[in-house]
């Protein structure tokens, strides 16, 4: 008995370290994938709550905040929070949560410091999710908690702190006390889903329609409707100069270069979103009218503003379009890329 005791045992122990052991090697097991490591999970596990549980050690001051926010943020959001274009407004709107149209910003909407530090750390900016430090994100929390008047011009910002600052909305949301609703699954006389299309865009995660110069293209449209407000464009231009529409969409591009070839990735992936549809002043790429004038200035010139910035009466460019793992060479061909595409020949 005494053995049979024993050995009981021992297959329980065994049986419970088997079973311990499987979901570390889940992914080995199923023949696919691969077991994540502490690393990896710590890679994604940055999320930051409300108490501030999460936050890296660090700060940052409203002085530096606004200097960096001038390199990375200002060509979509304005200089004060205002929005470019139809980018979001960060500041003000204060009052009018309760309006037909609400301005919902960081100040007026937001309930929790906390959420800023998270949204700027893995999402900005745009053309370069998670490149921000964690220095430098405490300085542009910091910087837009000043533009929304929620701290003072010589305040600094601490993982120790940032709990503790008090949103303007704080108290404005609640908890939905409605119940969940299910839908029923149908089991009879259901649609045909030859009928049904599945409508999807593969890089259209940001509506790009509306920000054709003079859109009325709704906020939920994508390269589609980007397409048609460049034929709406494509007409009021005609309009005005008498020009052939038809012209302007026959014109060919001229043959590329191999420097020019070997751009056209990284444009696709860094200059796009403002050089795409001209956000913020920036000239859209194969528009001839409006890289003309900066092609006479000679390819040196454009390649060093590319790289290393350039403020000027029309718009705002960030070092490298705040790209800044991007090499010279890459922004050059970038550069050389967009020239000559926006030399077209009819």
């Amino acid at each position: 008995m005494y053995r049979s005791l024993k050995q009981t045992a021992i297959s329980s122990l065994l049986g419970a370290a088997l079973f311990i052991a499987l979901p570390v090697n889940a992914a080995e097991k199923y023949g696919f994938g691969q077991t994540a490591t502490p690393e990896q999970i710590a890679g994604w596990d940055i999320d930051i709550r409300p108490d501030g549980k999460g936050l890296p050690p660090g700060e940052g001051s409203v002085a530096d905040g606004e200097v960096v926010y001038e390199q990375l943020c200002a060509t979509c959001h304005g200089f004060f929070g205002e929005g470019e274009a139809r980018w979001p407004v960060l500041a003000g709107g204060f009052g009018t949560l309760k309006d037909e149209r609400p301005t919902k910003t960081v100040g007026s909407y937001w309930p929790y410091a906390s959420t800023l530090y998270d949204y700027i750390r893995r999402a900005m900016p745009f053309t370069a999710p998670r490149s921000l430090t964690d220095e430098q994100t405490y300085q542009l929390t910091a910087y837009v908690l000043y533009l929304n008047e929620i701290v003072e011009d010589d305040f600094v910002l601490t993982n120790e702190n940032l709990a503790q600052i008090e949103m303007p909305n704080k108290d404005g949301f609640f908890d939905d006390p409605r119940p969940d609703g299910h839908n029923k699954r149908c089991m009879k006389a259901c649609d045909d889903p030859k009928t049904m299309t599945i409508q999807g865009t593969l890089s259209g995660i940001t509506p790009v329609g509306h920000f054709i110069e003079g859109a009325d293209a709704p906020a939920a449209s994508h390269e589609g409707q980007e397409e048609l407000e460049r034929e709406k464009a494509h007409a009021r231009k005609a309009a005005l100069t008498g020009e052939d529409s038809s012209d302007i969409d026959d014109a060919k591009p001229v043959e590329l270069s191999d420097k020019a070839v070997a751009g056209k990735e990284i444009f696709e992936n860094a200059c796009k979103v403002c050089h795409g549809s001209g956000i913020a002043g920036s000239p859209k790429l194969g528009d001839h009218e409006e890289w003309a004038p900066r092609v006479k200035q000679g390819i040196s010139v454009l390649v060093g503003h590319a790289i290393n910035g350039f403020s000027g009466s029309s718009g705002i460019m960030p070092p490298k379009g705040g790209r800044v793992d991007l090499s010279d060479q890459q922004v050059e061909e970038a550069v050389i890329y967009m020239v000559e595409l926006s030399r077209v020949s009819k």
